[in-house]
């Protein structure tokens, strides 16, 4: 038995999905070409879901648009690429549980799959908008299109989108939807079952986005589409267009219910009355009395315009926070009519007029308990019920949280000015998202997960990521984020402030450069406005790149095959990479979250990476541990049994070597059967 090698491209996405049709229907099973894999006889399956003979193609109800097979194939292909760390842009990246990755996000979002899947709670994603003169991604697998676009000047070495999608053009409508829908696709994988997708979209395909959504995700888990009202222009010939609109689809709405979960913010004013009973509390300690006092003076003390004015009827309080007086009446009259005895009098309490509010005695009792029932002087009136602003438990029913509209106004002139407060100009970026209406709907979804996972793979200025770190430093969340962005070229005449201020700070002329600057100056300004969350708050990000694969491309014919070309082949892996590069790249392959940490050790005198080792540094049950090392290398070099015992003693879930690392077969096969016998249950591969 051997190691078994370690993948080197993401997953075939295409055969994951025909191993899912005929594990369900098995007779359309066939012979086919695809790796002598079997394949799926379409005929037959288009008979297995249809109760009637198929003749031929049936009309059906669903969108199409020329390039939209394509956009399927595109979305499944595998790809033979990597993310390699960028450790000299990122910010804290030892510590760090954010990513920031600098490439295409098709490729991303691919890269990705395996370790991500299913885990996203929160998309957030501000796609091109199909105006007639932004860009739009022109997908290709093909190496020598790829050439060929590049020698014609439609890409740079980067590979950023330089393709424009005139109006003039006869798919104008069709090209943005291939760009879009196979991002789509992945995008959905990679939601958890409680997670939703947020899209920003104008007018121009408002139509065309909900119906591919609808595809994709399910036009049962339309959720809503919100209207942004941003500005107002008078000059507008006919009626301002001064709104955007944000698409929401739930990953699967009937789990949102079954599960019984409800999306709520603060209602505007709750969270200043909170703020001022937590001060009284603390300066007046258990005097109740002193505390109400103080609420009832803060009332007095706003303008009648300020929103906790309408929540002064919350003006008791007690050591569960404040409080307002509920009548115990059922509503509506006709309710259950039961003996609640005083705890003073020893005699039954007057019953109200429409019954008792609880529907039994037993939960009225429960009630009582808990706390929630102010009983009168005596028993001739009924006890009070006490509504409190915020429950303890933060449940959905909470009095101090509301359920959002799909209506609001906010003043693109917002966004414009934080990026003044970061970059003293705001024209650093065109047409920037609002930070606080970002951290708004984020809060929203996640607000009862603080360790939520959010992603952006249009991350343009940053914004997603900026609130992602603002909701945390005001719940003390962990919530992170994913943010995927081109390295799009800025363009010195239409961007000239953008690109005066990357030379000034000697950053690369690229979008994803001056996105990632942005999140790091974003992050250093909420230090500084709460010095307190110094070292609580994660506001770094791990940065990578997305590049070819680590791995020689050894498949030549027999024209290419000479002396020259054979001898760069000496070695499968890449002169350029270093062991970092192999590690992250292997944890992608593997599945493995690429933001957990990594250190160096020594280890039978060999340099080693240990992976999510424990913070207690034994090394002990580490989520992978991986060696390098090739035969004749410093110090012992390659890799023998005296290394395996280490590593197999330390019971690793994961272990992982170069597969020249071994001086000879031999060797291999006893490092392998070594951790058979030591560590059974540890996965050893090579690269």
């Amino acid at each position: 038995m051997t190691m078994e090698k370690l993948g080197d491209s993401s997953p075939d996405l295409t055969r994951q999905n025909i191993d899912r049709l005929l594990e369900l229907f098995p007779e359309c099973r066939t012979e086919g070409s695809r790796e002598d894999a079997p394949m799926v006889d379409f005929d037959l399956l288009r008979q297995a879901l249809s109760d009637y003979l198929v003749e031929g193609p049936a009309e059906r109800y669903r969108l199409d648009w020329p390039g939209k097979r394509q956009a399927l194939l595109t979305a499944n292909t595998p790809i033979d690429k990597t993310l390699r760390p960028m450790r000299e842009d990122s910010v804290d990246f030892d510590t760090t549980r954010n990513l920031f990755i600098e490439g295409d996000n098709l490729d991303a979002l691919k890269l990705l799959q395996e370790t991500y899947l299913g885990k996203v709670k929160m998309v957030y994603i501000d796609p091109p908008y199909n105006t007639g003169n932004d860009f739009i991604y022109n997908d290709s697998f093909s190496s020598s299109q790829q050439g060929y676009e590049q020698e014609s000047g439609q890409r740079d070495e980067s590979r950023g989108r330089l393709v424009a999608n005139p109006e003039s053009n006869g798919r104008f409508h069709s090209d943005w939807l291939s760009m879009l829908y196979p991002r789509l696709k992945l995008a959905k994988s990679m939601l958890a079952d409680d997670g939703a997708i947020f899209i920003s979209i104008d007018d121009n395909e408002l139509y065309n986005l909900k119906e591919i959504s609808d595809e994709v995700f399910g036009k049962d888990n339309y959720i809503a589409t919100l209207v942004w009202e941003k500005t107002r222009k008078n000059d507008a010939k006919f009626i301002s267009k001064g709104h955007d609109y944000i698409v929401i689809y739930a990953k699967s709405k009937v789990y949102l219910k079954d599960s019984g979960i409800k999306w709520r913010e603060p209602k505007p004013g709750a969270a200043e009355i909170q703020v001022e009973y937590n001060h009284l509390r603390r300066e007046h300690g258990a005097d109740d009395a002193a505390v109400e006092a103080g609420i009832r003076a803060f009332y007095e003390g706003l303008p009648n315009d300020h929103p906790a004015k309408r929540l002064s009827r919350y003006k008791r309080v007690d050591a569960k926070g404040v409080w307002r007086d509920d009548n115990m009446s059922w509503p509506g009259g006709g309710g259950p009519r039961y003996d609640v005895i005083h705890p003073t009098t020893d005699l039954p309490c007057e019953v109200p007029d429409g019954g008792w509010r609880y529907s039994t005695l037993a939960k009225m009792n429960e009630m009582i308990a808990a706390g929630k029932v102010e009983f009168r002087k005596d028993h001739t009136e009924p006890p009070i019920r006490k509504t409190y602003l915020i429950s303890e438990d933060r449940d959905s029913d909470d009095v101090s949280l509301q359920v959002a509209g799909t209506y609001f106004y906010r003043s693109a002139l917002q966004a414009s000015n934080m990026m003044a407060e970061l970059f003293s100009d705001p024209r650093v970026f065109d047409s920037p998202k609002d930070v606080d209406t970002l951290t708004r709907w984020i809060y929203y979804i996640t607000r009862n997960d603080p360790a939520a996972l959010v992603m952006d793979f249009y991350a343009g200025s940053g914004t997603s990521s900026h609130a992602v770190m603002q909701v945390n430093a005001l719940d003390s969340g962990r919530r992170k984020f994913i943010a995927v962005q081109l390295p799009e070229p800025i363009d010195k005449d239409k961007s000239p402030v953008a690109w005066e201020f990357c030379e000034a700070e000697q950053i690369d002329k690229t979008i994803s450069a001056l996105s990632m600057e942005r999140v790091k100056r974003a992050g250093r300004k909420i230090l500084e406005g709460s010095p307190g969350l110094q070292g609580k708050l994660d506001t770094g990000f791990r940065a990578f790149r997305i590049d070819s694969g680590n791995f020689v491309d050894t498949s030549v014919t027999p024209k290419e095959a000479t002396q020259e070309a054979l001898a760069g082949m000496i070695s499968h892996i890449k002169d350029d990479r270093s062991e970092e590069d192999l590690l992250f790249g292997a944890l992608l392959r593997w599945g493995v979250d690429i933001t957990l940490p990594v250190e160096q050790r020594e280890l039978a005198g060999r340099t080693v990476w240990l992976v999510d080792a424990p913070e207690d540094g034994s090394g002990k049950g580490a989520a992978l541990i991986a060696c390098f090392a090739k035969p004749g290398s410093s110090g012992k070099g390659g890799i023998d049994t005296e290394l395996a015992d280490a590593m197999a003693e330390l019971a690793p879930l994961r272990v992982l070597f170069r597969d020249d690392g071994f001086a000879d077969d031999a060797t291999k096969e006893n490092v392998h059967s070594r951790f058979q016998q030591r560590a059974p249950d540890t996965q050893v591969r090579v690269l």
